[in-house]
Formats: C-alpha cells, structure tokens, sequence
C-alpha cells in the first residue's frame, strides 16, 4: 500500500463535482525532473572539472600522472554519488506527481514523503508561458492574477525557477507540451465565455487570459 491508494480518483482528493469535467491529466517525465530541475548534467560536470583539475595541478607539482589519476578517483565516487541522488529525486518526484487540468482548475498533486495538492481555479490565473524542449516535452508556466500568492517552497519543483515572489507554478517537462498547451487554451476560452484566439502554443509562448465571466468559480488557492 502507499501514500495514494486511497485516491477516489487518481491524482485528486476527491472526485470531480457534478459539472466539472477533466480535460487532461499527465506526469511529468522524470528525466526532465532529474536534469532541469535536479541538474544532475551540471552536477556531473562539476564535479568532472575538480577531477580534471585535480590530475592537472597534481602533475604539474610533480607527482606521476597514475598517483594523480587515483588521487582524482574519490571525486568521480563522490561525483557519481551525489549524480546517482540527484537522479533518483528526479524519479520519485516524476513517479509521484500528477498534473490534472478541468475545466474549472489545475490540482497538482505531488510529494515524496509528504503527500500534496494544490487547486489552482482558472479565473485565478493571468497568463500562461509555454517553454518547448527538444524531445517534444516542455513547461507550462502559470502566471497568477495580481493579488493571488503562493509560497514557492511550497509547491518547488513544480514552480518557476528564480521567480520567488510572487511564486509562479507550471506543469514542468510534461510530454506532448504543445497538445496540453492547445487543450489548456480551449479551457481558457471556455472560461472567457466567448471564442478568442489564445496564442499559448505559439512562437512567443504567451497567453493572456480574459477578465471571467460574472458568476466564475472564485475559490481561493489552497
């Protein structure tokens, strides 16, 4: 048994009220997670610098380049440890993560060992950034409405990086990124209550949401 098997529905506290329909629900990909927001590739690299530099200012003091070499391999150890951590951070947060878009909000769900969810209602929400990647993943950034807040520590991995106050959530390397942008547009049309272009998966990225209708879900963010 784990921390989620007592889900009614996967990745919500509760199912959907009567009316609230689910657009999309995915994971993040926990390779993505390892390298964009655990850095295992700058973590490597780091630490195969202090090895390089170790065997060259260990030569150049006189010592044998094979005494060097060996001197250098407790960095590629520690090196390996903390990439190999870094890596498996980046799985048990992919594993234990779920994005779910609805009509009516976005709930991340996410934590290793304490379990969280976030509901984000759509009229809280400003502007949306789309960030594409090579392998057809990407990010989803949320921008919230003026007055609405929420702690970055809170919701971290799942917040833009740098962006303390106010904290920005996203969807992070979640596959077919384009797809979810184009659904989550539908969803911001929707809401606006009347047909507009909104470019989220275009070129710039960007989509500014219109003001809600009178009468939108106003819940405040929890």
């Amino acid at each position: 048994m784990n921390e989620y098997e007592n889900e009614p529905v996967r990745g919500l506290p509760e199912r959907l009220p009567e009316g609230e329909n689910m657009v999309w629900q995915g994971t993040p990909r926990w390779q993505g997670l390892a390298r964009r927001a655990f850095h295992t590739r700058t973590a490597a690299a780091y630490f195969g610098l202090l090895a390089c530099a170790h065997v060259v200012l260990s030569t150049q003091a006189g010592m044998p380049v094979a005494e060097a070499l060996k001197g250098a391999g407790w960095l590629t150890v520690l090196g390996g440890t903390v990439v190999g951590l870094l890596t498996l951070l980046g799985w048990l947060y992919g594993r234990t993560t779920v994005y779910t878009i609805t009509d009516q909000r976005l709930v991340l769900r996410f934590g290793v060992a304490i379990p969280m969810m976030i509901n984000i209602p759509w009229d809280k929400v400003e502007a949306a950034d789309l960030k594409r990647f090579d392998d057809a993943s990407g990010d989803i950034v949320l921008k919230l409405a003026p007055g609405q807040r929420t702690a970055y520590w809170l919701i971290w991995p799942h917040a833009r990086p740098w962006h303390f106050s106010p904290a920005q959530p996203m969807l992070r390397c979640i596959p077919q990124a384009e797809r979810v942008a184009d659904l989550l547009a539908g969803v911001i049309r929707s809401q606006a209550g009347e047909t507009v272009e909104v470019p989220l998966a275009a070129d710039d990225g960007r989509a500014k949401r219109p003001a809600p209708p009178r009468g939108a879900h106003t819940a405040a963010l929890s």
